[in-house]
């Protein structure tokens, strides 16, 4: 895989204003999407309780949730969980910035209409999560400032490294990381939790450190190749630091296909996060980070990148001994 990548020597800036098609083709219709529907987010955020049952007999879904309107808990969400049989319920706090009674109140109106429906003793609980309405708004305020802080960090981190340009660029393509993850989760209706929270940074992580491999090297050819334009280094850097992203995002990849299909129905949100997180963070790499530093370094030319903005150097003119005709050969 190393030798076929060895020698590569594809156009990948040139085709730039292709990838900003793709780009919008992706978040214009995934963030109208979040615009209409918003995001599903699970009881950490909203607040209230999950109660994972396994019946001994089929659960007419229908007939359980009348039964949970009746104990007072209208709109919850029952489905089917894993194994025959199996099924989660998450019944929201009706009213939002209450204390914990509500949420002790709506579980046990659950049980109640488990034990009215089902009968007691015809199910067990496999697992029990209630968390109270100011903690679920905590939670999410919390979730965000983390995501936030993070280009701030990250801008820190990198102006310090290389360059404030480099910086920028890398927080520009970092929120396209985030803006598109977040409309696949809007658009895949997966549940919002923190497991989804911990995804999204690992993939901000991820495309974060393809971005800097590929910078570390574009500093180094800045300075290697001296006369060649700006584009043609972005090029190269890229180009030479594509065998590792093949082997590196093919094993990862192999390890998250795992995950989504042996993982079970816990792990594998986390894992197509990630997968899809793969694609945009390389894609970014390569066709947001490096067009975006192309420009910052056009307009506003560092130390390195000042021999680089021009067009390629013109032959000197021949000396008066070069124009000097040459005697002809009998």
């Amino acid at each position: 895989m190393t030798r076929l990548f060895a020698n590569a020597n594809y156009d990948f800036i040139g085709a730039r204003r292709y990838a900003y098609g793709v780009t919008a083709a992706i978040l214009i219709p995934g963030l109208l999407f979040l615009i209409l529907a918003g995001l599903n987010y699970s009881i950490e955020f909203t607040g209230g309780t999950l109660v994972q049952i396994r019946s001994q007999k089929t659960v007419d879904v229908a007939q359980l949730r009348s039964g949970l309107d009746q104990q007072g808990i209208h709109g919850a969400e029952i489905q089917g969980f894993g194994a025959p049989n199996e099924y989660v319920i998450r019944a929201r706090v009706a009213k939002r910035g209450t204390d914990a009674n509500d949420t002790q109140a709506t579980a046990a109106a659950v049980s109640h209409a488990l034990d009215a429906v089902l009968g007691q003793g015809s199910y067990s609980v496999l697992r029990t999560e209630a968390v109270g309405p100011k903690v679920g708004g905590e939670l999410r305020q919390k979730a965000f400032l983390a995501i936030f802080l993070s280009f701030f960090a990250v801008l820190a981190y990198l102006a310090y490294r290389f360059e404030w340009r480099f910086g920028l660029a890398a927080v520009i393509a970092t929120a396209h990381d985030i803006l598109a993850t977040i409309a696949f989760i809007g658009v895949m209706r997966l549940e919002v939790s923190l497991t989804i929270v911990a995804a999204v940074l690992s993939m901000v992580g991820y495309s974060l450190n393809d971005t800097i491999i590929i910078f570390d090297r574009v500093r180094e050819d800045l300075k290697k190749y001296k006369k060649d334009r700006f584009e043609t280094v972005l090029n190269r850097a890229i180009n030479e630091t594509l065998p590792r992203s093949v082997l590196t995002h093919g094993t990862t990849l192999a390890t998250l296909i795992a995950l989504a299909v042996f993982g079970g129905e816990v792990i594998r949100p986390f894992a197509l996060v990630m997968f899809f997180g793969v694609f945009t963070g390389t894609f970014s790499s390569i066709y947001i980070a490096s067009p975006v530093l192309m420009a910052i370094e056009q307009r506003w030319p560092g130390a390195l990148a000042r021999g680089h903005m021009g067009t390629t150097p013109t032959p000197a003119p021949p000396s008066a001994a070069e124009r000097k005709p040459q005697p002809v050969a009998r």
